[in-house]
């Protein structure tokens, strides 16, 4: 292990980010009796320009109003590189009275960008004298994003998750597709024709978004952060949904966007701990438990070896489990 420890990433639920844009009041209420751990209510993509101040006065009155129960209530901001962004942070963090919990910055591409948003979420805080400090979540959907997705990462301590937006970071790196996430059909490889004679040739489908999902879940655990899957655009097909879910979970996502109602079970489903596998985790802890009592430093568990790496991994799915109980 280095000598700098990483650290432990905030301890909320984050197995689903439900979206819903400030344009649609019907909505919000939905969205509150929702099972979604995250509300992201959006003044950015899913707003048109002339909607967007009527947009913000909406999420003001439904902060304020409604009962979000124990949900992080999040808002997604325009970008920094339109005249609305500053009006978002302004106009929400000054007239809501205190069920803000944090604001999501779109197509980040440098640490400064956060560091903007930062210094005025600041300077607010300290003109209304706010105890409660507002978080940050980025989302990276550019490829300047992900050639600084570290520095990006250590950006700010109110920094607390960073998602991945697919639809904007294809089109940034001019990548060939329009799908939202998940298999994308000409991205494919083909068996060796040698030895094939005149058979078909097996096709498989590698994962076009491995590459940024890994740095950044990279980046987030190097620096205490959540690391969250971003939508998957076809919200009537649950399978693909599943499938890009459980890559996300096993790189090590805790969670994933929601753009439709019918995708808030499917991602609870992905990224809440079965009860065999916390069940076993508690039992390879209690059996590491009882080596270390009796002076044993690793022990075998079902035919496996059981040491401390075995331990981080089960005491990951533990805790996982028992926040989720919790909340």
């Amino acid at each position: 292990m280095s000598f700098r420890v990483q650290p432990t990433p905030p301890a909320r639920p984050n197995r689903c980010q439900l979206f819903g844009p400030g344009s649609n009041t019907k909505l919000f209420p939905k969205m509150a009796a929702s099972a979604a751990d995250v509300i992201n209510l959006d003044l950015e993509d899913a707003v048109a320009p002339a909607d967007k101040p009527q947009a913000r006065r909406n999420i003001i009155e439904a902060i304020n109003t409604i009962d979000w129960g124990k949900k992080t209530v999040c808002v997604r901001i325009n970008g920094l590189d339109t005249p609305f962004w500053y009006r978002d942070v302004v106009e929400v963090l000054e007239e809501t009275q205190g069920r803000l919990d944090m604001f999501m910055i779109p197509k980040v591409g440098c640490a400064a960008d956060v560091y903007a948003v930062d210094a005025l979420v600041s300077a607010i805080e300290a003109a209304k004298g706010a105890t409660k400090r507002i978080a940050l979540e980025v989302i990276i959907e550019t490829a300047a994003g992900l050639a600084h997705v570290e520095e990006i990462a250590a950006a700010s301590p109110r920094l607390q998750a960073m998602s991945l937006g697919a639809a904007d970071f294809a089109a940034s790196m001019g990548m060939s597709t329009t799908g939202i996430g998940g298999t994308q059909k000409n991205y494919y490889m083909l068996a060796d024709a040698s030895g094939n004679g005149e058979g078909e040739r097996t096709v498989s489908y590698p994962d076009p978004w491995h590459h940024v999902t890994s740095a950044i879940v990279s980046a987030c655990r190097t620096h205490g952060i959540l690391p969250v899957d971003g939508p998957f655009g076809d919200f009537s097909d649950p399978e693909g949904y599943r499938a890009q879910a459980r890559r996300s979970a096993t790189m090590g996502m805790v969670g994933k966007w929601a753009i439709h109602p019918n995708q808030i079970a499917l991602a609870n489903e992905v990224f809440t701990p079965s009860d065999e596998a916390v069940a076993e985790a508690r039992e390879i802890l209690a059996a590491m438990e009882e080596a270390t009592r009796s002076g044993a430093g690793a022990v075998t568990y079902k035919g496996r070896l059981v040491d401390l790496a075995s331990v981080r991994q089960a005491q990951v799915i533990v805790k996982q489990a028992d926040m989720i109980a919790a909340g």
